[in-house]
């Protein structure tokens, strides 16, 4: 057996190794992202069979506590681990201009090391007292609420550019293509919200709260058009659908996660589908969110990327020109360019930190008591987390529309 370990060991050290030695420059964000990745299937497994192990640690079971109870522990002391580490690099990496810095070997390399530190902060979580992570349970729901803004005014940015770069091409089809798109948009948000009035408004029910939110829902897409299309405001169909339909999901989402035994929820015959359903297509969306925000925090020219090196651009010798003939040379040799970083990579840590407290909140049902083990993500803490974000995005699409005329003078 122990030769074996020692075996298992060693392969293991040796393809970690070989992995980080594959990572470039150019895919050291992917390779972020992958851990990212990694640390989400850590927490699922660890809530699924880890519970059990955790009533055999004492300073964790001070007391009697239910399953659901152990799960969320081990959802949130992962995500404490991967938020600490994430949240270390983005201080150790503040204000780095040019890759000359020092710092910028160690956002791209030194991949072994940093497996172990991510590895042994993950552990060392599960030997802290349970005070520390009730603490940082709260303060998750604030970070969890910070990665959904985040990624609100990412989706804006991508429907803006996305918009603005088929307009610029100037030519019928591009013009006949965003039509065409922003009519399937439409027909999907308006035959989504004919679905939800089935699903989620029961008849023999008094469910005035989930109309109130489902006639919101399609009242949004109207408001939507006709601020986009006045004449006054630089608008277009568009940016306009897309976000109703990003809305009407927000709207599914947070309905399908009122308690199953909510008699105006319709699909409480099929809630471990559902649970499945949402919660996979949550992780996806995490995922894909973190991985679109640092891609954009490597193309955003203004409020992603750092500030401008001063020695950007030019070439500025080490050595003055006032030193000696036979330092000429060595001066020469040690003349080197400072090229700017391409992203600011304390932002880009900031989202993975960020995202671990929203993945926490997801896999934990924002710490609030669940009412099965069994079930992920619902609960009326999940509803209204949802529900506020629709609304959050509707008001910010408003005002990227409206801003622009309040404030002439800036620019957007």
């Amino acid at each position: 057996m122990s030769c074996l370990a020692s075996c298992l060991f060693a392969s293991t050290c040796g393809l970690c190794s070989s992995v980080a030695s594959g990572i470039s420059k150019r895919s050291a964000r992917l390779a972020y992202c992958g851990l990212f990745g990694l640390s989400l299937i850590v927490s699922w497994v660890l809530r699924e069979v880890g519970a059990p192990l955790l009533e055999h640690l004492s300073w964790i079971n001070t007391s009697s506590h239910t399953k659901a109870w152990f799960q969320m522990q081990a959802v949130l002391r992962v995500g404490l681990g991967n938020f600490l580490f994430f949240g270390i690099l983005a201080l150790i990496m503040i204000r780095i201009k040019d890759q000359n810095d020092r710092r910028d070997s160690w956002q791209h390399g030194g991949w072994v090391a940093k497996m172990v530190i991510w590895v042994l902060l993950v552990v060392l979580m599960f030997f802290i007292p349970n005070v520390v992570i009730s603490i940082y349970a709260t303060i998750s729901k604030f970070g969890a609420g910070m990665f959904l803004l985040v990624q609100v005014i990412i989706l804006l940015d991508f429907t803006h550019s996305w918009n603005d770069a088929w307009v610029e091409k100037d030519e019928q089809k591009w013009y006949i293509a965003l039509l065409v798109i922003s009519i399937v948009c439409y027909i999907a948000t308006f035959t989504f919200g004919g679905i939800l009035f089935i699903w989620f408004n029961p008849s023999g029910h008094d469910c005035g709260l989930n109309v109130f939110f489902m006639v919101m829902s399609l009242i949004l897409p109207v408001i939507f058009t006709i601020v986009a299309l006045h004449p006054t405001v630089n608008g277009s169909l568009l940016p306009a659908s897309v976000i109703s339909v990003y809305c009407a999901y927000l709207c599914f989402t947070a309905l399908s996660c009122e308690p199953r035994g909510y008699v105006c929820n319709g699909l409480h015959n099929k809630s471990k589908a559902v649970t499945t359903g949402t919660l996979i297509l949550g992780m996806i969306t995490t995922v894909l969110s973190v991985l679109y925000s640092a891609l954009r925090a490597g193309s955003s020219a203004v409020f992603l990327s750092p500030p401008a090196s001063p020695r950007s651009g030019a070439k500025e010798p080490l050595l003055k020109a006032e030193d000696v003939e036979g330092g000429k040379k060595e001066q020469e040799k040690k003349e080197v360019e400072a090229r700017p970083v391409t992203y600011s990579y304390s932002f880009f840590h900031l989202i993975f930190a960020l995202a671990s407290m929203y993945a926490g909140m997801l896999l934990s049902d924002w710490t609030s008591s669940s009412e099965s083990s069994d079930l992920v993500d619902v609960g009326w803490t999940s509803v209204w987390v949802r529900i506020c974000t629709e609304w959050v995005t509707a008001g910010l699409y408003i005002w990227t529309l409206l801003a622009p005329l309040i404030f002439p003078d800036r620019e957007f």
